[in-house]
């Protein structure tokens, strides 16, 4: 068979580095698939449940090795279903390139069968470059430009091949005019700010008695700089969601979360500051950030576009956060005055230890209180384990009672927030590294949505990792929990039981149908020994826990408008509502309880 322009594609991305795709099959993209079968020695594809999940998989690898994500789908159909998937990569500013089949080129217009508009369809998600190949000497230079585009912008970027294009024979492009030339590589700048900038930023930060630093996903490269500059400060650290990874949590001195998933010593730190370093973060929640005018600002991100955004900064540097915090170091003073750091660490501590009275393995309303799970899991952890998180309830006790180490990698969908990532991201953490442990922490909700799916990937794929362990906790509450209580807390609306309750079952009996291990938790006495087996297993594991739904995963800080909301839902539901007041109230009363 003569070499075509699928062939080309293979070898294309071959040469750029790429070695997993992670897709679906389709007629729309049959040409593509069979060059990827001649091409299978150096370019893999990972077949998915789904197109979502393949995106989502692009999505983690970019995450968790800073190199370009591919995904790829059949025309209409299959390309409408990656687009959650790359949103999640667009707003998590993430570089991942999908390419998607579509109708022959010259059927385009004519209403045929999937033929959908795509470069309508992907001009947002992917509006920093999206094109489609028409013509086989084009391929080279829009394969170049979309992967170039990823990694430059950090963004989504498209490739749409129409079927009958890659089938046709390859051609590189002539010596003519109306033609490119491109070539493979991207080689990243040195991003630094001004000298004069530098020094204006240090004045500010010197001048400082009371600096607060709030880091984000952008700070992942530069965890020593930023410990660094909080030693040189004696400022206490806040990490983004995001960012969890940033610095370990047994850092006397860092506050861990902040926002609604967020710590009470977070909340402290950026209400009694005076002085503000943000360091590549694009944290949304105003509410959780010093009110105007009570603490300057400095910030430094790599994206201009997302400087000055969330707090009015009184100087914003555009720079790489590691190079920008080292040239920054020098400038610094030591502080003298210690009474600001010696207040947040009693804080930490404080707080931690009312984590750990939290996690105590009990029944609660006859089920598991949630945090137990979490914390066990924490103290069983390898220093290279690999955790992912799904949106809802469960992201709340991944970002209170999981501990960051140095060494760990920690994510989920920060800005999309949405469900379904949390198993997908840890199946393509096991691609990317084979030979670390990956944990899921998921809801039931997100289970059923899609994980339960794709388990079954997980199950087709295991024998490939040289560390088979892939360790799946499903909260099973049997309810869309976090959900309920942005209703109770934010609306003041009683649990709508139509919405929120989903059907029971029994995950662990499911793992079992597939070929994997399932084990099922319903008492204090074995969570402890289900992560012992877990962690021990010779392949993946689902650990399936009946925990309480009236667990309320509250923010750190509830305003009288929420508590009034709160109260106001609670009356309308008695019974659950009652259980979930006591539950709320304690849990309230021991977070602002000084001196524990």
């Amino acid at each position: 068979m003569s070499r075509t322009v699928g062939d080309a594609l293979c070898e294309r991305l071959e040469q750029w580095g790429v070695r997993h795709v992670f897709g679906y099959p389709g007629d729309g993209i049959n040409g593509v698939m069979g060059a990827l079968e001649r091409h299978r020695d150096g370019l893999r594809l990972v077949q998915t449940r789904h197109e979502e999940m393949a995106a989502f998989m692009a999505t983690a690898h970019a995450k968790f090795t800073g190199e370009t994500g591919v995904c790829m789908a059949t025309s209409g159909p299959g390309a409408i279903h990656l687009l959650n998937g790359l949103y999640d990569a667009k707003l998590d500013h993430q570089p991942v390139l999908a390419i998607v089949g579509q109708t022959y080129v010259r059927a385009l217009g004519s209403a045929f069968q999937q033929e959908v508009k795509l470069l309508q369809l992907f001009a947002d998600v992917a509006g920093s470059f999206c094109e489609q190949v028409n013509t086989p000497s084009a391929l080279r230079h829009v394969v170049d430009r979309a992967l170039r585009t990823a990694a430059a912008e950090r963004t989504v970027t498209c490739i749409i091949l129409p079927a009958d294009v890659q089938d046709m024979a390859a051609e590189e492009p002539p010596h003519a005019t109306h033609t490119a030339h491109s070539g493979v590589g991207y080689w990243p700048p040195r991003v630094l700010p001004r000298e004069q900038d530098l020094d204006a930023a240090a004045e500010i930060l010197n001048a400082g008695e009371r600096v607060a630093m709030l880091v984000g996903q952008g700070a992942l490269g530069a965890s020593s700089e930023v410990a660094q500059v909080a030693e040189r400060l004696g400022a206490g650290v806040a990490k983004a969601l995001l960012g969890k990874g940033v610095l370990p949590d047994d850092v006397p001195y860092c506050t861990g979360g902040i926002g609604l998933l967020g710590t009470r010593p977070s909340w402290e730190l950026m209400q009694g500051c005076d002085t503000l370093l943000m360091v590549g973060s694009s944290f949304p929640y105003a509410e959780f950030l010093p009110q105007e005018g009570r603490a300057r600002g400095v910030q430094v991100d790599i994206d201009a576009r997302m400087l000055s955004l969330r707090y009015p900064m009184e100087l914003a540097l555009v720079g790489d956060s590691a190079e920008t915090l080292r040239a920054l170091l020098p400038r610094l003073r030591e502080r003298s005055d210690g009474s600001w750091r010696e207040q947040i660490e009693s804080s930490v501590a404080d707080w931690w230890r009312l984590m750990e009275d939290q996690a105590e393995p009990r029944l609660q309303n006859g089920r598991l209180r949630p945090q137990a799970l979490f914390a066990a899991m924490s103290r069983r952890l390898p220093q290279d384990a690999i955790v992912t998180s799904d949106s809802g309830s469960a992201a709340n006790w991944f970002a209170r009672q999981l501990r960051a180490r140095s060494g760990m990698k920690l994510s989920l969908s920060g800005n999309l927030a949405t469900m379904g990532p949390g198993v997908p991201y840890a199946i393509a953490a096991k691609f990317a590294f084979p030979d670390r442990l990956a944990v899921a922490t998921v809801g039931d909700g997100a289970m059923q949505m899609g994980g339960m799916a794709e388990l079954l990937t997980a199950c087709r794929y295991r024998s490939e990792w040289s560390d088979p362990r892939l360790v799946v906790l499903v909260l099973n509450n049997e309810d869309l929990n976090q959900v309920t209580w942005e209703q109770r807390v934010m609306e003041g609306d009683p649990k709508f039981e139509d919405s929120q309750r989903i059907p029971p079952l029994d995950y662990a009996a499911y793992a079992r149908l597939i070929g994997l291990q399932g084990i099922r938790v319903e008492r204090p006495e074995e969570i402890d020994e289900a992560w012992e087996r877990a962690l021990a297993a010779e392949g993946p594991v689902v650990i399936d826990a009946l925990t309480d739904p009236e667990e309320p995963p509250l923010p750190p800080h509830v305003t009288m408008e929420q508590a009034r909301a709160f109260a106001s839902s609670l009356a309308a539901e008695p019974r659950a509502g009652l259980r979930g007041a006591i539950a709320a109230l304690r849990e309230k009363v021991d977070e602002f309880a000084p001196h524990r």
